[in-house]
């Protein structure tokens, strides 16, 4: 066991045994050497103990949450047990290539930022093809929550947080823990509040070192995600976001999930939220109406069937 280890690796995981065995191998794979990783199992699963346990790495440590909680309760549980001095987040059905945590460590101890957030940009892979986000970095001076949200072509936006590609100091994790009954955005709504304090900025590895398996056939707990909640947490964010954030947030990524509900009332909350509080641009109208009006498995197959066109990128 590493008793100062340089990064803390924490897995959230439940039945799913086989692809937390493969997330894991691929952190004790690392380059980086000096880790620990905490798997935290969100509610009894003997299936998923006895997979890590044949891995026999003394690295590793298991621990299992007494009742379900979510993904956001087990990360804030993986922190409160790090030992090292950064955190790093990885989703039982995503992996990492090999240089990722040293590439995140040697940016993150550069001095040039004193409390830095360090992502990487990723591989999609969905079942039809795949691209890489984010598509570009931060012009200079470009707000953040501009960057995350705003989009330049008719479906990704050009900058993306994966909760996979999260490296951060285990002291501002304390501070500002996951939110636990927030279902869709839990990285987004952490990265803008955690953005939002003196001294932490955000540092960007300009390649792609994680495998995001966006496979739509598995459910994912974030499928499911209340309307009313989601419009809660978007008004809750307004002062965090420019208003040319708020509305692409209000017309993008909340519609896509309101969406589902076919509720012509959502739809015009949505609408009134993105013009009284906002500044949609005509690409924020155009992707709001498409969200709206095509189906959402049509659109994916859409986005991927282009982005394949123009060799994932």
């Amino acid at each position: 066991m590493v008793s100062s280890p340089d990064v803390t690796v924490v897995i959230p995981t439940l039945n799913r045994p086989e692809l937390v065995t493969r997330a894991v191998r691929s952190v004790l794979d690392q380059t980086l050497r000096n880790l620990e990783v905490v798997v935290v199992v969100d509610g009894p699963d003997e299936a998923t103990h006895k997979a890590l346990a044949a891995l026999g790495d003394d690295r590793l440590r298991v621990q299992e949450q007494p009742r379900r909680g979510g993904a956001p309760a087990a990360r804030n549980a993986g922190v409160r047990a790090a030992r090292g001095e950064f955190v790093a987040f990885l989703d039982d059905d995503d992996e990492w290539l090999p240089g990722k945590l040293q590439a995140q460590v040697d940016l993150a101890r550069g001095g040039k930022v004193a409390t830095p957030i360090v992502i990487t940009r990723l591989f999609v892979r969905t079942p039809r093809t795949e691209f890489v986000l984010p598509r570009r970095l931060p012009d200079p001076g470009e707000p953040i929550s501009e960057w995350l949200t705003v989009r330049k072509g008719p479906f990704h936006g050009d900058g993306f947080i994966q909760t996979s590609t999260i490296m951060a100091p285990t002291a501002l994790l304390k501070e500002v823990p996951f939110k636990e009954d927030l279902r869709r955005l839990q990285e987004m709504d952490w990265s803008l509040r955690a953005l939002d304090r003196d001294g932490v900025d955000l540092l960007i590895v300009d390649e792609p070192l994680v495998v995001w398996y966006a496979d739509e056939n598995r459910p994912r707990i974030s499928d499911d995600a209340p309307i009313r909640a989601s419009l809660a947490w978007l008004r809750g964010v307004r002062p965090l976001v420019t208003r040319r954030a708020y509305a692409a947030l209000a017309m993008t990524q909340v519609s896509s999930m309101a969406a589902q509900s076919h509720s012509p009332k959502v739809f015009g909350t949505l609408l009134y939220e993105s013009v009284r509080h906002g500044r949609p641009g005509v690409r924020d109208v155009v992707t709001f109406a498409q969200i709206w009006l095509v189906p959402t498995r049509l659109r994916r197959i859409v986005r991927d069937k282009l982005i394949a066109r123009r060799g994932g990128h």
